[in-house]
C-alpha cells in the first residue's frame, strides 16, 4: 500500500497569517519545523496502519517548505516547481491513498488564509457548478484516477468543506477559523497525536479503483475585470460575466491543467497594489 501526501501549508498547525507561510521571513522559519511536524505525524500514523511507502508532495507556493533533513526517514519528498500534476502530482504513480494535509477552504469562503490557488485575486471556482476549494478539485483528479481520499487537515472551515467532497475521509481540525487571520489553535504536541491516529484509521479504506474518466465544466471569478479578460486568451477558455470565465474539458487532468494556465495568465496580469 503506497500513499501520497499532498502537503499544503495554510492548514498546517499553528498558521494564521501572511508571514506564516511566505518563504524568506523569521514566522516562515519558525512555521517550516511545524509543518514538517504535522507531515512526519501524517507518516507515522499511515505506516502504522499499514502503508508500506509514502510520498510527500510539497504542494505550498515555492514547494521547497518543507525541511527534508528533518523528515521521517521512511518517506520520500517530491519538492519543487514546477509539476505537471501540481499539489497533486503522484497520483498516477500507483499510489493506494491520498491524504490533504494543511488544506484550508477555497476563495470566496471563511477560513484561516482562505483561497483558491491565487492569494487573492481568485474570488471564486465552480467545479461543475458547485464552489470549488484546492480540495474539490484535486478529490475530483484522485477518483480520476481511482485514488481514495483518506485524510483531510487544516482549520475547521476546510474540515467542513471536506465533509462533502470526501465524506469517507479522516478529518483532523488542527485550529478553529476566528477570522481569515487569527484561530484558535492547539499547540503541536496535541496535533500531531490527532494526525496520527486519523491517518492509521484512514488506512482502512486505502486501495484504489479503475477510476473514471468524465467530463467537467469550470468557472473561475476574479475580483477584477481585466483578470477575466487577460484569462480568455488562453485557448477554450470564453468569458461568463465581467469578472468570471468559464472552460470545459474531457477529463479532470485536462481541467486542472487549463486552470493552472487560467491562474497563471491572472496572475502575470495583476498590476501592483491596483491588482
Amino acid at each position: 500500500m503506497k500513499i501520497l501526501v499532498s502537503a499544503d501549508m495554510e492548514g498546517a498547525t499553528g498558521v494564521t497569517w501572511t508571514a506564516d507561510v511566505v518563504p524568506g521571513t523569521e514566522q516562515w522559519q519558525r512555521f517550516r519545523r511545524l509543518f514538517t511536524g504535522d507531515v512526519n505525524a501524517c507518516v507515522a500514523g499511515a505506516l502504522a496502519g499499514g502503508a508500506t511507502g509514502v510520498l510527500v508532495n510539497e504542494a505550498h507556493s515555492s514547494q521547497r517548505n518543507l525541511l527534508l533533513e528533518e523528515l521521517d526517514s521512511r518517506a520520500r519528498l517530491l519538492t519543487g516547481r514546477h509539476k505537471p500534476l501540481s499539489m497533486m502530482q503522484g497520483v498516477d504513480s500507483g499510489v493506494d491513498g491520498v491524504v490533504f494535509l494543511g488544506y484550508h477552504a477555497g476563495a470566496g469562503e471563511e477560513g484561516v488564509l482562505a483561497h483558491t490557488y491565487l492569494e487573492n485575486s481568485v474570488t471564486g471556482v465552480w467545479l461543475d457548478g458547485v464552489p470549488a476549494g484546492e480540495g474539490r478539485l484535486n478529490a475530483a483528479l484522485a477518483r480520476e484516477h481511482g485514488v481514495p481520499v483518506l485524510l483531510v487537515t487544516g482549520d475547521d472551515r476546510a474540515c467542513a468543506d471536506a465533509r462533502d467532497y470526501a465524506p469517507t475521509a479522516e478529518l483532523v481540525a488542527v485550529k478553529e477559523c476566528v477570522s481569515r487571520y487569527a484561530a484558535v489553535c492547539a499547540p503541536p504536541a496535541v496535533t500531531a497525536e490527532l494526525i496520527t491516529a486519523a491517518a492509521r484509521a484512514g488506512m482502512a479504506r486505502a486501495g484504489r479503483d479503475d477510476g473514471a474518466v468524465e467530463a467537467h465544466h469550470v468557472e473561475v471569478e476574479f475580483d477584477a475585470t481585466h483578470l477575466a479578460l487577460a484569462a480568455t486568451a488562453v485557448p477554450t477558455v470564453r468569458s461568463a460575466g465581467p469578472r468570471r470565465v468559464a472552460f470545459d474539458a474531457e477529463s479532470m487532468t485536462l481541467a486542472m491543467q487549463a486552470f493552472k494556465v487560467v491562474t497563471a495568465v491572472a496572475a502575470g496580469a495583476v498590476e501592483g497594489i491596483y491588482g
